[in-house]
């Protein structure tokens, strides 16, 4: 006699048999994945440890200069006065005029090299006759030590002796004159880092994929803005993040080129100026610290904007 299967018996026979095999799968997934964070952490111990070794104290005690009254001048008047010195450089016009010069300086030239870096990792990557003569004379500004480059910009700019400089005129005694001349000896320094490190973000974009694009119809500017710009975003992110960052912590040009005259000083001027000219460690430690929080402040921003663009990010561009 056959005996025909109820719709619950024959669902229950299909289903497969739990005996444990996908916990266990989970687990070993599980212990897989702590094993190589723990080694991860491992490799990168040695490297973590030399940085705190090398910057943690340099920072710390800064900050703990920051809150002292500290002047070489008058060592026996100081003493700890909690954040009256951060009042005190917050409340000056001279601090704000600085960081406004600054963030101008920041803003312009890391644009103009972004621009002008991108069309120049393009040329470089794209160049099939004497690629490596054309990659190595683009980075000869580079290559330059930056206090002779700013030199050679100031005699370029100087009075009766500069190749650039209009008979009778003096460009470098004056405020927006000096702030242009000072981007530009920026922009032309550090044009080829920012090609190098979009360069390397070019050569990771499929060619067959561009290839594609040329094929549907897409000319060169459509496939540049849809297809390679997306898949370079980690690379303009670090590229862009470096140079902001190094960009506002601006000093050799500056001190070279006008050495702070006419209200052209940065951050890292007027924290030079009073730390080692006037030998003030609490003012000069203060706006140290500002500077670094600025820094900081920065490269969360940019952090943030990129998302999943930042190396690391997951899909919901959190880290």
């Amino acid at each position: 006699m056959t005996t025909t299967p109820t719709p619950a018996a024959a669902e229950q026979a299909t289903q497969p048999v739990d005996d444990g095999s996908l916990d266990i799968a989970r687990q070993r997934f599980t212990d897989a994945k702590k094993a190589e964070r723990k080694l991860g952490l491992l490799l990168v111990a040695p490297a973590v440890t030399v940085m705190l070794a090398v910057a943690a104290y340099p920072i710390l005690y800064a900050f703990w200069l920051s809150l002292n009254r500290a002047d070489l001048r008058r060592p026996n008047d100081n003493q700890f006065i909690w954040f009256e010195n951060y009042v005190t450089v917050l409340s000056s016009p001279i601090w704000w005029t600085a960081f406004g010069v600054t963030m101008f300086i920041t803003i312009v030239s890391a644009s103009l090299e972004l621009v002008f870096g991108m069309i120049l990792a393009v040329i470089m990557h794209r160049t099939i006759v004497g690629r490596g003569l054309v990659r190595t004379s683009a980075l000869v500004p580079y290559s330059i030590v930056t206090v002779v480059a700013a030199f050679s910009w100031r005699f370029a700019w100087t009075e009766d002796l500069g190749y650039l400089t209009p008979s009778g005129s003096a460009p470098l005694t004056e405020f927006w004159p000096s702030i242009w001349i000072i981007i530009l000896a920026e922009v032309w320094k550090t044009i080829p880092f920012m090609a190098l490190l979009l360069m390397a973000g070019l050569a990771l974009v499929p060619e067959d994929l561009l290839k594609a694009a040329s094929m549907d119809g897409a000319n060169a500017w459509k496939r540049f803005w849809a297809i390679t710009v997306p898949l370079i975003k980690p690379a303009i992110l670090v590229a862009l993040l470096f140079r902001t960052l190094d960009a506002f912590r601006v000093f050799d040009n500056i001190y070279i080129l006008t050495n702070g005259a006419n209200q052209t000083s940065s951050v890292s001027m007027v924290a030079y100026s009073n730390l080692i000219r006037g030998l003030n460690l609490g003012i000069g430690s203060t706006m140290a610290v500002l500077i670094f929080i600025t820094t900081g402040i920065i490269a969360f921003i940019f952090i943030k904007a990129f998302g999943a663009a930042a190396p690391g990010a997951d899909q919901g561009g959190r880290k």
